[in-house]
């Protein structure tokens, strides 16, 4: 499975309507509605706000006041499809004047979920586990060296007396980063996951 690197925006014209494609990360089911409810804010004048979202074995879909499964769904089915996972994709709909049918908002909002995922930039799904370290300013250096090498990242650092690194890290490199801290610290700090 795949994962977004960014998010990404398309938009496409189908007979006079405009479709606002935004394909971005989303991890946890419960993000789903408060991005949806971010998205209508940001576009308050918009016809439809229509969602699919793959959060691993999980989905969510809306067809927003469009006819039943002629928008949120064939999204869906198009984001099934791509092998990408903890993504959301809104469509931002436009009304402009002319009904498509459902045979054309079917076509509409896949071509539209297709669009925004045409080129996007993703990385394969790597387990993580978050991680915790409190360390001395004498070892502040070393540690964000060692952290750069096992790929620590949404680190956060809160400096006191001491400082307090958190953050996440490959799942496959906590054994590493357990070994280098204690050597680094001769055996006096850990690493709390």
């Amino acid at each position: 499975m795949k994962v977004l690197r960014q998010e990404r925006k398309a938009e496409l014209i189908v007979k006079k309507s405009r479709f606002i494609s935004i394909a971005r990360t989303c991890n946890d089911p419960a993000e789903v509605k408060r991005i949806v409810e971010e998205t209508r804010a940001m576009y308050p004048d918009a016809t439809h706000v229509v969602h699919a979202a793959v959060m691993g074995n999980q989905f969510s879909f809306s067809d927003d006041h469009e006819p039943k499964n002629t928008a949120g769904r064939p999204a869906l089915e198009v984001l099934k499809g791509s092998g990408i996972t903890n993504i959301i994709v809104l469509i931002i709909r436009y009304f402009g004047g002319t009904l498509l049918g459902t045979g054309g908002l079917v076509k509409a909002y896949g071509d539209s979920t297709k669009l925004v995922l045409d080129g996007i930039e993703t990385e394969e799904l790597v387990e993580k586990t978050p991680f915790s370290i409190t360390i001395g300013y004498d070892m502040y250096e070393n540690t964000k060296r060692i952290l750069s090498s096992v790929n620590a990242d949404s680190v956060k650092e809160d400096f006191g007396t001491e400082i307090t690194i958190s953050g996440q890290i490959p799942v496959s490199e906590k054994e590493n980063l357990v070994s280098r801290i204690s050597d680094l610290s001769n055996g006096k700090r850990q690493v709390s996951f």
